[in-house]
């Protein structure tokens, strides 16, 4: 088999020949043509009125912070686990983290997961809509009013998901996007950020053109900004995404429902979950399995590589890793963040590209099937010999739904 990459992009004639156009007229007067167009269908398409593309998701949540005016001596809230982008830019504003757990199903923060980290200080909350998943935003956003907390919800890897009949990034003071290569829809890189709030979006625009007021063009800037813009072959590929956003995310739905054919039975196995009056766009075909199986995530990822087949990590508790070795909110987040530290370690993100086949996924599935029934020797798992209760996984599969893939409801 060749080798199956994690994911990547769809890209047809449409983008080849939006960014073709911006290469050749997107420049002088015309020079924000693809920017606005990109931006107004994105801001209709979840359901904001104002969009403002950005360089990365980082970026927008950076921005999002310095204009509600989040900085030294303020606490902001994330989930431990989520990749380090969602809480880096706490630490660009000054500010301090504090790292919440995450629901056991939906893998999100939780209302009752940040309630337990609210202090006086506590100015913002980032919720993160894991996989493609949402977190319970309207439960989030009550008890942020309540405290006066500014929400950012970081819907990177969630465009087109739903809760309760609202899209991603439609909840909280902005919602924010990333566009990464890896994502549903893609500008290469990328990002952006939504809001209903006028006063905050004009606040917004000034700090991400290095502090000058929209419409300066004597060079007089008002303050530091930063230089937070997209490029207009960026904008004239996401145009084109944007427009396709519905095809991409039934792909990706589709890609899901072949795994859960194969998988969503097996004893021992989770999968991404999808709560009533959700809908999930998985990002990322997400694999849990019982602790009793043996085997860590590095171990089966190291045998997944050696059969062609890149994977991720499910990721680490923020709490966990070098980068904030000397936060002030380690040590309590590491004691009392016991499902972000029960997950963590025996999760894995299978390839979840919008192009897979099917015969691809079949392969994918029988091989990491192979690797937690144990039908591997000791010295091949290279740190532990994996539990006889994992064989019957394998034989679970073999015998189970190959007929039809049944279809998730668009």
């Amino acid at each position: 088999m060749k080798r199956i990459p994690l994911c990547g992009p769809s890209i047809t004639e449409k983008e080849i020949a939006y960014v073709t156009d911006a290469a050749a007229n997107a420049w002088y007067e015309n020079a924000n043509n693809f920017h606005e167009r990109f931006e107004a269908a994105f801001a209709e398409y979840v359901g904001r009125r104002h969009a403002m593309a950005l360089p990365s998701c980082t970026s927008a949540i950076h921005l999002s912070l310095a204009a509600l005016g989040v900085g030294p001596g303020d606490e902001v809230i994330v989930p431990d686990i989520t990749w380090i982008a969602s809480a880096a830019p706490i630490s660009y504003v000054g500010a301090t983290p504090v790292f919440a757990d995450v629901d056991a199903k939906t893998w999100c923060l939780t209302a009752k997961t940040m309630a337990r980290c609210i202090s006086e200080r506590t100015k913002a909350v980032i919720p993160v809509d894991l996989y493609g998943n949402m977190a319970e935003m309207d439960a989030i956003g009550e008890l942020a009013e309540r405290h006066g907390i500014a929400v950012i919800e970081d819907a990177a890897e969630a465009v087109g998901s739903e809760y309760h009949g609202k899209k991603a990034g439609s909840f909280g003071h902005t919602g924010v996007f990333s566009f990464h290569g890896s994502k549903t829809m893609t500008t290469g890189e990328g990002g952006m950020a939504v809001t209903d709030d006028e006063a905050l979006y004009r606040r917004m625009l000034m700090l991400r053109d290095h502090g000058r007021k929209p419409g300066d063009t004597g060079f007089f800037n008002a303050e530091v900004g930063f230089k937070y813009r997209m490029s207009g072959l960026q904008a004239a590929l996401g145009l084109a995404q944007i427009e396709r956003i519905e095809e991409l995310v039934a792909a990706k739905r589709r890609v899901f429902s072949l795994y859960r054919a194969r998988l969503g039975h097996v004893p021992g196995l989770t999968l991404n979950h999808e709560a009533p009056e959700t809908k999930n766009t998985y990002w990322m075909v997400t694999v849990i399995w019982d602790r009793a199986l043996g085997a860590t995530k590095e171990d089966v990822m190291a045998l997944m590589a050696e059969k062609n087949i890149d994977t991720r990590p499910f990721f680490y508790p923020l709490s966990s890793i070098p980068a904030y070795a000397d936060a002030t909110d380690r040590a309590r987040a590491r004691a009392e963040n016991k499902v972000s530290y029960a997950l963590s370690p025996y999760g894995i993100n299978l390839p979840s590209g919008v192009t897979l086949t099917e015969d691809e996924i079949d392969y994918v599935c029988a091989e990491l099937l192979g690797i937690l029934g144990g039908h591997r020797s000791k010295r091949d798992i290279g740190v532990r010999e994996l539990s006889s209760s994992a064989t019957n996984c394998t034989t679970a599969w073999q015998g189970d739904e190959r007929e039809e893939t049944p279809q998730i409801a668009e």
